[in-house]
């Protein structure tokens, strides 16, 4: 079992930038695929951005493309989502999301751990 903790939501304008973390503490961090998805209000769950084993390749959704920036440190088992240009539109709960998989995934259901989630509020 690998758990995940996020934080670094809040209320933020728009045009502001934020960043979040997802520590995964006693996990062999490296071996996982990391991902991030956010559920706005009344909304499905959104694949964001995921970054592979090895921290050399990423890939983000259309909608954040440009604006984000997913990274990850193995060596303190965290995750980053760095968000720049923030719209109202980016409201949504953050999930951070863990799985094996060494392809690309972007559907939640290949990811096999998540955590609870943390809100990020952009207002107008």
């Amino acid at each position: 079992q690998v758990q995940l903790v996020e934080s670094g939501g809040g209320l933020l304008q728009a045009g502001g930038s934020l960043r979040l973390s997802c520590v995964a503490p006693g996990a062999t961090f490296s071996r996982y695929r990391m991902g991030w998805f956010r559920q706005p209000p009344g909304k499905e769950r959104d694949f964001v951005a995921t970054i592979a084993w090895t921290s050399d390749v990423s890939y983000h959704a259309d909608s954040v493309k440009g604006r984000s920036t997913i990274s990850r440190d193995n060596a303190k088992n965290t995750v980053y989502l760095q968000m720049n240009s923030l719209k109202p539109e980016d409201t949504a709960l953050y999930y951070c999301a863990a799985t094996t998989r060494s392809t690309l995934a972007t559907r939640s259901l290949l990811y096999d751990y998540w955590g609870q989630g943390t809100q990020v509020t952009v207002s107008s």
